[in-house]
Protein backbone atom coordinates (compact mmCIF):
# COMPACT_ATOMS: atom_id res chain seq x y z
CA UNK A 1 0.00 0.00 0.00
CA UNK A 2 0.61 3.30 -0.08
CA UNK A 3 4.19 4.91 1.58
CA UNK A 4 4.54 1.11 2.98
CA UNK A 5 1.75 0.39 4.82
CA UNK A 6 1.50 -2.42 6.83
CA UNK A 7 -2.23 -3.02 7.01
CA UNK A 8 -4.32 -4.81 9.17
CA UNK A 9 -5.29 -8.67 7.76
CA UNK A 10 -8.80 -8.71 9.96
CA UNK A 11 -9.58 -4.88 8.53
CA UNK A 12 -8.58 -5.80 4.99
CA UNK A 13 -11.91 -8.64 5.27
CA UNK A 14 -14.60 -5.71 6.02
CA UNK A 15 -16.35 -3.26 3.83
CA UNK A 16 -15.48 0.52 4.42
CA UNK A 17 -17.93 1.28 6.90
CA UNK A 18 -18.75 2.17 10.52
CA UNK A 19 -20.06 0.22 13.05
CA UNK A 20 -21.86 0.99 16.12
CA UNK A 21 -21.05 3.34 18.80
CA UNK A 22 -24.00 3.29 21.45
CA UNK A 23 -22.05 1.83 24.61
CA UNK A 24 -19.44 0.30 22.52
CA UNK A 25 -17.84 4.30 23.40
CA UNK A 26 -15.68 4.35 26.86
CA UNK A 27 -15.12 7.57 27.95
CA UNK A 28 -12.39 8.85 30.09
CA UNK A 29 -12.95 12.05 32.58
CA UNK A 30 -9.65 14.12 32.74
CA UNK A 31 -9.38 17.19 34.67
CA UNK A 32 -10.84 21.07 34.43
CA UNK A 33 -14.05 19.69 32.81
CA UNK A 34 -12.61 17.76 30.01
CA UNK A 35 -13.18 14.50 28.69
CA UNK A 36 -12.08 11.88 26.01
CA UNK A 37 -14.00 8.88 24.18
CA UNK A 38 -12.33 6.02 22.66
CA UNK A 39 -14.21 3.40 19.89
CA UNK A 40 -11.25 1.31 18.92
CA UNK A 41 -11.97 -0.36 15.31
CA UNK A 42 -15.23 2.24 15.01
CA UNK A 43 -14.49 2.85 10.86
CA UNK A 44 -14.44 -0.97 9.10
CA UNK A 45 -12.00 -0.82 6.05
CA UNK A 46 -9.81 1.58 7.17
CA UNK A 47 -6.68 0.39 5.40
CA UNK A 48 -9.17 0.54 2.16
CA UNK A 49 -10.46 4.03 3.08
CA UNK A 50 -6.83 5.13 3.41
CA UNK A 51 -5.99 3.71 0.14
CA UNK A 52 -8.69 5.85 -1.83
CA UNK A 53 -7.93 9.21 -0.28
CA UNK A 54 -3.93 8.47 -0.54
CA UNK A 55 -3.88 7.26 -3.63
CA UNK A 56 -6.11 9.19 -5.61
CA UNK A 57 -8.96 7.95 -8.30
CA UNK A 58 -12.83 8.85 -7.55
CA UNK A 59 -11.56 9.38 -3.89
CA UNK A 60 -8.88 12.55 -5.17
CA UNK A 61 -7.31 14.66 -2.38
CA UNK A 62 -5.39 17.17 -3.51
CA UNK A 63 -2.87 17.11 -0.63
CA UNK A 64 -1.60 20.56 0.51
CA UNK A 65 1.67 21.40 1.61
CA UNK A 66 1.45 24.78 4.13
CA UNK A 67 4.07 26.92 5.12
CA UNK A 68 4.50 28.58 8.54
CA UNK A 69 6.29 31.71 9.78
CA UNK A 70 8.81 30.71 12.29
CA UNK A 71 11.06 33.66 13.38
CA UNK A 72 12.87 34.82 10.51
CA UNK A 73 11.83 32.29 8.08
CA UNK A 74 9.22 30.17 6.82
CA UNK A 75 9.11 26.63 7.79
CA UNK A 76 7.13 23.61 6.08
CA UNK A 77 4.11 22.18 8.31
CA UNK A 78 5.78 18.70 8.60
CA UNK A 79 2.92 16.92 7.34
CA UNK A 80 -0.19 16.98 4.41
CA UNK A 81 -3.42 18.67 5.06
CA UNK A 82 -6.76 19.25 3.33
CA UNK A 83 -9.74 20.85 4.92
CA UNK A 84 -13.48 20.57 3.69
CA UNK A 85 -16.56 23.09 4.92
CA UNK A 86 -19.92 21.73 5.20
CA UNK A 87 -20.53 22.52 1.48
CA UNK A 88 -17.88 21.31 -0.48
CA UNK A 89 -17.95 18.00 -2.16
CA UNK A 90 -16.23 15.50 0.36
CA UNK A 91 -13.85 12.65 -1.21
CA UNK A 92 -15.67 9.49 -0.27
CA UNK A 93 -19.20 8.96 0.82
CA UNK A 94 -18.21 6.97 3.67
CA UNK A 95 -17.34 10.15 5.25
CA UNK A 96 -20.31 11.66 5.15
CA UNK A 97 -21.81 8.83 6.82
CA UNK A 98 -19.30 9.14 9.71
CA UNK A 99 -20.34 12.66 10.27
CA UNK A 100 -24.33 11.77 10.00
CA UNK A 101 -23.95 9.18 12.89
CA UNK A 102 -21.62 10.91 15.17
CA UNK A 103 -24.08 13.75 15.13
CA UNK A 104 -26.31 11.65 15.50
CA UNK A 105 -24.30 9.97 18.62
CA UNK A 106 -23.77 13.49 20.34
CA UNK A 107 -26.46 15.10 19.69
CA UNK A 108 -27.89 15.55 23.09
CA UNK A 109 -24.50 16.53 24.43
CA UNK A 110 -22.95 18.83 21.57
CA UNK A 111 -26.12 19.97 20.77
CA UNK A 112 -25.62 21.16 17.24
CA UNK A 113 -23.87 18.81 14.58
CA UNK A 114 -20.39 17.86 13.26
CA UNK A 115 -20.04 20.03 9.99
CA UNK A 116 -16.45 20.01 8.55
CA UNK A 117 -13.71 17.81 7.82
CA UNK A 118 -9.69 18.31 8.62
CA UNK A 119 -7.63 15.82 7.14
CA UNK A 120 -4.08 15.07 7.98
CA UNK A 121 -1.00 12.50 6.06
CA UNK A 122 1.13 11.71 8.44
CA UNK A 123 3.81 10.50 5.54
CA UNK A 124 6.25 8.70 8.45
CA UNK A 125 7.67 9.13 11.63
CA UNK A 126 9.09 12.69 10.63
CA UNK A 127 5.86 14.16 10.29
CA UNK A 128 4.51 15.38 13.15
CA UNK A 129 2.10 17.51 14.94
CA UNK A 130 3.06 19.95 18.22
CA UNK A 131 1.48 20.43 21.36
CA UNK A 132 -1.70 22.44 20.37
CA UNK A 133 -5.56 23.10 21.22
CA UNK A 134 -8.32 23.17 18.22
CA UNK A 135 -8.63 27.13 19.83
CA UNK A 136 -9.87 28.89 16.88
CA UNK A 137 -13.27 29.87 16.92
CA UNK A 138 -15.90 29.02 19.50
CA UNK A 139 -13.09 26.15 21.10
CA UNK A 140 -11.73 29.87 22.78
CA UNK A 141 -14.48 30.20 25.03
CA UNK A 142 -17.13 27.14 24.82
CA UNK A 143 -17.21 23.45 25.38
CA UNK A 144 -17.46 21.81 22.28
CA UNK A 145 -15.83 17.97 20.79
CA UNK A 146 -13.65 17.27 18.22
CA UNK A 147 -14.07 13.97 16.02
CA UNK A 148 -10.86 12.33 15.33
CA UNK A 149 -10.22 8.86 13.19
CA UNK A 150 -6.96 7.39 12.37
CA UNK A 151 -7.04 5.57 9.31
CA UNK A 152 -3.37 3.62 8.17
CA UNK A 153 -0.79 2.98 10.56
CA UNK A 154 -1.04 3.55 14.31
CA UNK A 155 0.39 6.17 15.54
CA UNK A 156 0.74 7.65 19.55
CA UNK A 157 -1.84 10.58 20.41
CA UNK A 158 -0.39 12.75 23.68
CA UNK A 159 -2.65 14.96 25.82
CA UNK A 160 -1.43 16.41 28.78
CA UNK A 161 -3.08 19.80 30.67
CA UNK A 162 -2.53 23.27 29.24
CA UNK A 163 0.74 24.57 30.66
CA UNK A 164 2.17 21.29 31.77
CA UNK A 165 1.40 18.38 33.89
CA UNK A 166 1.66 14.67 33.35
CA UNK A 167 0.95 13.46 29.62
CA UNK A 168 -1.45 10.39 28.98
CA UNK A 169 -0.74 8.57 25.43
CA UNK A 170 -3.40 6.62 23.05
CA UNK A 171 -1.94 4.20 20.45
CA UNK A 172 -4.71 5.09 16.88
CA UNK A 173 -5.11 3.31 13.91
CA UNK A 174 -6.80 0.97 11.23
CA UNK A 175 -10.29 3.13 11.96
CA UNK A 176 -10.04 4.03 15.90
CA UNK A 177 -11.90 6.74 17.13
CA UNK A 178 -11.08 9.35 19.66
CA UNK A 179 -13.68 12.24 20.63
CA UNK A 180 -12.26 15.01 22.11
CA UNK A 181 -14.85 16.88 24.64
CA UNK A 182 -15.94 19.74 27.47
CA UNK A 183 -13.41 21.82 27.85
CA UNK A 184 -10.53 19.92 26.11
CA UNK A 185 -9.77 22.28 23.42
CA UNK A 186 -9.05 24.86 26.04
CA UNK A 187 -7.88 23.53 29.41
CA UNK A 188 -5.82 20.42 27.67
CA UNK A 189 -3.43 19.93 24.57
CA UNK A 190 -3.07 17.06 22.26
CA UNK A 191 -0.11 15.91 20.35
CA UNK A 192 1.31 13.44 17.67
CA UNK A 193 5.23 13.06 18.58
CA UNK A 194 7.84 12.79 16.10
CA UNK A 195 9.28 9.29 16.38
CA UNK A 196 12.67 7.61 14.46
CA UNK A 197 10.87 3.99 14.81
CA UNK A 198 10.18 3.13 11.37
CA UNK A 199 6.51 3.46 10.96
CA UNK A 200 3.68 3.43 7.63
CA UNK A 201 2.00 6.53 6.60
CA UNK A 202 -1.22 7.28 8.88
CA UNK A 203 -4.54 9.87 7.83
CA UNK A 204 -5.81 11.54 10.60
CA UNK A 205 -10.06 12.58 9.56
CA UNK A 206 -11.06 15.40 12.39
CA UNK A 207 -14.56 16.09 12.30
CA UNK A 208 -15.79 19.66 13.79
CA UNK A 209 -18.66 21.45 14.46
CA UNK A 210 -19.40 24.47 12.44
CA UNK A 211 -16.69 27.44 13.88
CA UNK A 212 -14.33 25.27 15.54
CA UNK A 213 -10.80 24.92 14.03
Amino acid sequence: MFYGLQGSLLDQTEAVGTRALGDTVRRTELTRGAWVDLRPGWLTGADELFTRLALGGPAHVDWRAEVRQMYDREVATPRLLRFYSATEHWPDPVLQQARSQLSEHYRQELGEPFTTLGMCLYRDGRDSVAWHGDREGRASTHDTMVAIVSIGAPRTLMMRPSGGGESIRFTLGHGDLCVMGGSHQRTWEHAIPKTSRPVGPRISLQFRPHGVR
